[in-house]
C-alpha cells in the first residue's frame, strides 16, 4: 500500500510519496518527494501520473526472483516478466483508481464462466454475468444456475475465510456445491470421496489416504510460502491438489479457486484458466504426473499472461 509522509522544514509542509513492497519476505521502499504540501496533492494522483515510472522501480526489485525460474519453469523467459509487469501494474492501478471491488466482480464473471464450462457447465456468459450482477436469472438449468451462485459465495469465503487446513478445504467443497445435483438427480455427498476415482488414465489418491495427503500439502505449503516463488507455489499446489482429487466431483473448481488464493497471498493477482483451452489443461496435468513438468509450467504461465491482459482491459475501461 502507498501513503503520503509530511515532513515540516523550514517552516513548511514537504509531501513525499512512500510505497512499502513486501516480496518473499524482502522489503522494499519506493520514497519520492512530491513537493510542497498543497489541497491538489493525492496518492492516487500521483500513482497514476507516475505508474510506469514506480512500476518499473518495483519490477526492478522484483526481477532478481525470477532468474531462478527462468530454465526451469518456461521456454520463453520474456514471459515471466511481462507476468511480474502485468501484475504489478495492475496492482497500481488498482490502488490509483480505486477500483478493487470493480476488478473483483468483473474477475469473478469471468472466471466463474471459464471454471464451471470446463467442468461440462453450458452456461452462457451473459446469464453468468446476469447472476453475478442480479444474484438470479430466467436460465433454464437450475442447476446450473446455483452452481454460479454458489461460486459468488465461494469466492467471498475464499476471500475472507478461508485458511489452509482441512476444515477450510471441506468447507469451500460444501459451498461450490450445497444444493447441486450430479447427472440430474443425486445429490453431491458431503465430505471426501468414499471410493477411488480415475483421471485419465492415472489413479489418484485412495480415499483411505485423502486426509493424509491433504495434510502433507497443507504442511508443504506452509513451509514453503517464503521459500519458493509464488508463481511456482500456486502452480505446484495446484498440480499436487488435482492428483490428490479429494473429492469425487469438485477437484478442479475447488483446486483452481484455492491457487488463486495462493496467488492473491503472495503477490499475485488471480488467474482464470480458459475453456477454450480445456483439452491442453488437462494434458499438460496429466503430463506432469510423469516427469514433464515444464509444459505445465509453460502452460499455466501462458493463463497468467492472458488472464492479466483481461484484468487491463477492465480496468483501462473504468
Amino acid at each position: 500500500m502507498a501513503y503520503l509522509e509530511k515532513k515540516h522544514i523550514n517552516g513548511q509542509n514537504y509531501v513525499y510519496f512512500v510505497k512499502k513492497v513486501s516480496f518473499m519476505k524482502k522489503l522494499f521502499v519506493i520514497k519520492k518527494h512530491i513537493g510542497i504540501d498543497s489541497t491538489t496533492i493525492s496518492k492516487e494522483k500521483y500513482l497514476l501520473d507516475n505508474i510506469d515510472e514506480l512500476s518499473t522501480y518495483e519490477f526492478n526489485f522484483r526481477k532478481p526472483f525470477l532468474k531462478e525460474l527462468e530454465k526451469n519453469l518456461s521456454y520463453n523467459k520474456s514471459l515471466l516478466e511481462k507476468i511480474d509487469n502485468k501484475t504489478i501494474k495492475i496492482d497500481n492501478y488498482i490502488e490509483g483508481k480505486k477500483c478493487q471491488k470493480l476488478v473483483d466482480i468483473e474477475f469473478s464473471k469471468e472466471f466463474i464462466f471459464n471454471s464451471n464450462n470446463i467442468e461440462g457447465s453450458k452456461i452462457p456468459s451473459d446469464r453468468v454475468r446476469e447472476i453475478v450482477d442480479t444474484g438470479d436469472t430466467k436460465y433454464k438449468n437450475r442447476n446450473e444456475v446455483i452452481e454460479v451462485q454458489n461460486s459468488i459465495i465461494a469466492f467471498d469465503y475464499l476471500k475472507n475465510s478461508f485458511n489452509f487446513n482441512i476444515t477450510s478445504v471441506k468447507r469451500l467443497y460444501h459451498i461450490l456445491t450445497n444444493g447441486l445435483f450430479i447427472d440430474g438427480n443425486t445429490l453431491y455427498p458431503k465430505g471426501f470421496k468414499k471410493e477411488p476415482n480415475i483421471v485419465g488414465d492415472s489413479q489418484t489418491t485412495p480415499p483411505e489416504k485423502v486426509v493424509e495427503e491433504l495434510n502433507n500439502l497443507m504442511n508443504w505449503y506452509k513451509q514453503n510460502k517464503n521459500k519458493i516463488h509464488p508463481l511456482v507455489l500456486a502452480f505446484e499446489f495446484h498440480k499436487k491438489y488435482e492428483f490428490i482429487h479429494p473429492f469425487l466431483d469438485g477437484n478442479g473448481r475447488t483446486g483452481r479457486m484455492i491457487m488463486n488464493k495462493i496467488l492473491i497471498s503472495n503477490g499475485y493477482s488471480p488467474i482464470i484458466i480458459y475453456k477454450d483451452n480445456k483439452s491442453a489443461y488437462f494434458n499438460v496435468l496429466a503430463k506432469s504426473r510423469f516427469g514433464r513438468a515444464k509444459s505445465y509450467y509453460q502452460f499455466m504461465l501462458e493463463q497468467t499472461n492472458k488472464s492479466y491482459d483481461y484484468l487491463l482491459e477492465v480496468i483501462n475501461k473504468y
